[in-house]
């Protein structure tokens, strides 16, 4: 009877040891592949995380005001390569900051902007497929019949754009912008 139980303990504790190692895998193979899809950068002393959005965005999401906080000296390719990816972004603007607005619902945005009287409204295709600029199937908007803007993705506080999006920085090779929504 005593070697009974000594078995079936033995035998319980190493099933449950090994339930709890494969769990402990999981999580483990979980983490790394999120960790290892999100490329992780740091604007203005705030940690950064950003990923390439995986299917259609929804066009209602980029409405608003973002102001701009990052910009990164190449394409987001290039930034997930980087161990060390460094913020060129200094405002030119003498009071405010820097601004990009968008209209969803109209299809209207204002380019990169300090006062809101300078720039004129631009129409423009939200679209989902192959961007012509750069080959690769994202999300992207087509304005002015030949020019596009990649969305690489935008949440409810933060957008990433790629594209020539700011005079100042397109000859120095500034094409990915980090945005903070202002409202």
């Amino acid at each position: 009877m005593k070697y009974f139980k000594i078995i079936l303990i033995l035998s319980l504790s190493f099933s449950l040891t090994s339930c709890i190692v494969s769990t402990a895998a999981k999580v483990v193979k979980t983490t790394a592949k999120i960790g290892y899809s999100a490329v992780k950068g740091t604007v203005n002393g705030v940690s950064w995380a950003v990923q390439k959005a995986e299917g259609k965005i929804d066009e209602d999401r980029i409405d608003g005001t973002w102001k701009v906080i990052g910009v990164y000296n190449g394409t987001y390719e290039q930034f997930s390569q980087d161990q060390n990816p460094a913020n060129n972004f200094k405002s030119d603007c003498a009071a405010g900051m820097e601004v990009i607005e968008f209209k969803s619902n109209r299809g209207k945005f204002k380019p990169v902007h300090c006062d809101p009287g300078e720039e004129e409204w631009v129409k423009y295709q939200f679209k989902f497929g192959k961007n012509p600029s750069t080959g690769e199937k994202e999300n992207y908007l087509k304005y002015n019949s030949s020019n596009y803007i990649s969305v690489i993705d935008v949440t409810s506080k933060t957008m990433v754009l790629e594209g020539n999006l700011m005079q100042s920085y397109a000859f120095s090779g500034g094409k990915l912008y980090m945005f903070e929504k202002v409202k």
